[in-house]
């Protein structure tokens, strides 16, 4: 049977960077395999599953290169299947009606916890006649579990694990209201896409057991199983807004780029020997699920700012010319006409060589498109002293008469540093200041040629005066 596999979010808020993790190694395993990968939008939560919800997750999976082969999946449109399955269930007698009503529950509830158990269904309706049902109470449907022996899941990430049947109750799969759960829900639906492995959360694990006895009581396959380790934060506890970013999409709004994202969490939990730097082909042609390991990653932010700027320096030039255009315009309000557009991509090569994250870069990038006279940041006012105001004067005849490309400009701020007696920086430091307003910016004669003639000999003359 070809290799399926799918990714099935809730829409009750943002795709998690767990989430998108989980996505990213199903799509790989899929292709790796030659297989498909779907998309189940798990909607049954109606009170917390929005269309919003829903479009933020399919942006941030169209952002990571991460959508589905076939359209998604919504589970809440395929309610008459779930009942239709638990009505079998019902009928072949792996599941009964149960008319407990809700103060049993709640006896049940605070019995179980005032004697130091575990709160469960005690199985009560498990055996009685329907005929004894009290008036007026609409029943649940209820798995009827093995209460002996194990359930067993030959997972391919936590290798074989057991749990003794006696510890699981007799869950329900249809609400008196003719709902499913999510349990059943879920078991359905992957019977019917015929998904071949699951891959999810290691959190996912109890409902593994439950969920297998709905297979053995429809007598389905059962898919394989990959339940992978959770993401922590540095410091070992659960990941949350407090230790940073936890969204896909917060990471795109802080200038991380997808191939950057995805490659960081490919090895969050994954590796292939020493590699590290991995794009998509070469992923989909190494991963495979036995190189996942068992213990909970660590989120390493560092490490990630590190992969993200060498995948920009690897960047294509226009594509980040692009994206700094769109970012400048959000962040600052600065509109780039062809001249800017022009001055930014010819400037790309030196400025994303010093950038950790598209913001870096946008900001490094924003004096080109700023209108004149500029405002000086401190440090590069602290430079047009007097003595840095007179060199601006003496070295701008010189470059007014020097070709305007980087290697001439070198050539000639060169020969007079060298005539001027004084350091090639003493000439920079006052010329960068004037050109940009702040104290970094890529070599001075790729800067020069980036503005051009005009546009840099204006700014030097105000500057200068």
């Amino acid at each position: 049977m070809p290799v399926r596999t799918r990714f099935a979010p809730s829409p009750t808020g943002q795709l998690h960077i767990g989430g998108a993790r989980t996505a990213l190694f199903n799509f790989l395993f899929s292709r790796h395999h030659g297989g498909e990968y779907l998309l189940r939008i798990e909607d049954t939560d109606r009170e917390r599953s929005t269309a919003a919800n829903t479009q933020v997750i399919l942006d941030a999976l169209d952002w990571l290169g991460l959508s589905p082969d076939q359209p998604p999946v919504f589970q809440s449109a395929r309610q008459a299947r779930h009942v239709e399955v638990a009505q079998q269930m019902l009928d072949r007698g792996h599941a009964y009606l149960c008319f407990c009503t809700p103060d049993e529950l709640r006896e049940m509830r605070e019995r179980a916890v005032a004697e130091g158990r575990a709160p469960r269904y005690d199985g009560r309706w498990r055996d009685r006649d329907s005929a004894e049902a009290p008036p007026g109470v609409k029943p649940v449907i209820r798995l009827r579990a093995p209460q002996t022996g194990e359930t067993t899941v030959d997972d391919l990430v936590q290798g074989s694990v057991r749990v003794a049947n006696s510890e699981l109750d007799d869950m329900i799969i249809l609400r008196s209201d003719g709902t499913p759960t999510y349990l059943h829900a879920v078991v359905v639906d992957d019977h019917d896409m015929a998904i071949t492995h699951v891959i999810r959360g290691d959190d996912h694990m109890t409902n593994t057991f439950r969920q297998i006895q709905i297979y053995q009581g429809m007598v389905w396959e059962l898919p394989r199983f990959a339940h992978l380790p959770m993401i922590h934060g540095a410091d070992g506890a659960k990941l949350s807004k407090r230790h940073g970013a936890v969204s896909a999409l917060e990471f795109r709004d802080q200038g991380f780029l997808p191939e950057a994202m995805c490659n960081y969490l490919l090895r969050l939990g994954w590796g292939h020997g020493d590699s590290e730097i991995l794009d998509r082909d070469e992923a989909v042609r190494l991963f495979d699920l036995d190189g996942v390991g068992k213990a909970a990653s660590r989120m390493d932010f560092s490490k990630l700012l590190h992969i993200n700027g060498v995948w920009l320096r690897q960047g294509d030039d226009d594509r980040l010319t692009r994206e700094v255009i769109q970012r400048l315009a959000a962040m600052h309000g600065l509109h780039a006409d062809a001249i800017g557009e022009t001055r930014i991509r010819a400037l790309m090569p030196g400025l994303k060589e010093r950038a950790k994250t598209l913001v870096d870069l946008s900001e490094s990038a924003a004096f080109l498109l700023r209108a004149t006279p500029l405002q000086f940041e401190p440090k590069a006012l602290a430079l047009l002293t007097p003595e840095g105001k007179a060199t601006l004067q003496l070295v701008a005849p010189v470059l007014a008469a020097t070709d305007f490309t980087a290697p001439a400009l070198d050539a000639a701020l060169r020969r007079f540093a060298e005539n001027a007696g004084r350091k090639l920086g003493q000439v920079a430091q006052p010329l960068r200041a004037a050109l940009t307003g702040s104290t970094m910016s890529p070599g001075i004669d790729e800067t020069l040629a980036a503005l051009g003639r005009d546009e840099a000999l204006h700014r030097i003359a105000l500057a200068a005066a």
